[in-house]
């Protein structure tokens, strides 16, 4: 199957959004195949031509908010002052607050361990290379760029994970301060 395929595109696209309906609604670890290509109006096969699985369709399905979280760790200005988050961690927190339901689900207990690693990696990857450019955190030079930044990408996205869970969280600013007063605190340890 050609993925540049319009057709395949739009069933993709079919199958992305079923997949988030349903997520919105259940434990995305409860979600099967058969009731998404249900949602989306296909058949299974249809569903497996595209996707190994229902998580490997949720994971794609959060693409954006994935790409959202690299990009918030990947921008952030180091010389930013630690008691106020800078703009894209703030943004980051503002686009996790407004989909909270689905973040709560995708990263909690019945939720998708897929995801939460793609979302580690993700913003590993990107502070990996920020880091290697020799835009780092003063911190631990002796600690390797790669496990610095896997550090506080796991810190980052256990934060999210435990700040969705809790209701009532903090409002989306408070909450993009607190984890940007920890990543510098962190960023200083050593």
């Amino acid at each position: 199957m050609n993925p540049d395929d319009p057709r395949a595109q739009r069933t993709r696209a079919r199958l992305r959004e079923a997949a988030l309906t349903l997520a919105a609604d259940a434990d995305p670890g409860t979600l099967g195949v058969a009731a998404i290509a249900r949602t989306a109006g296909v058949n299974r096969a249809t569903v497996y031509a595209h996707y190994r699985d229902a998580d490997e369709l949720l994971t794609d399905a959060m693409e954006d908010a994935l790409s959202q979280a690299a990009r918030a760790a990947a921008v952030c200005p180091l010389d930013a002052p630690p008691d106020r988050a800078p703009a894209p961690i703030r943004d980051l927190f503002e686009h996790v607050a407004a989909n909270a339901a689905l973040y709560r689900k995708m990263l909690g207990p019945q939720g998708s361990p897929r995801f939460a690693a793609r979302m580690r990696e993700r913003m590993t990857e990107e502070l990996t290379t920020r880091f290697t450019r020799g835009e780092r955190p003063s911190g631990p030079t002796d600690t390797p760029a790669d496990l610095h930044a896997a550090y506080l990408a796991g810190a980052l996205t256990g934060l999210i994970a435990h700040w969705t869970a809790n209701t009532p969280a903090l409002p989306a600013g408070r909450a993009a301060d607190t984890a940007w007063r920890l990543v510098v605190g962190a960023s200083t340890v050593g």
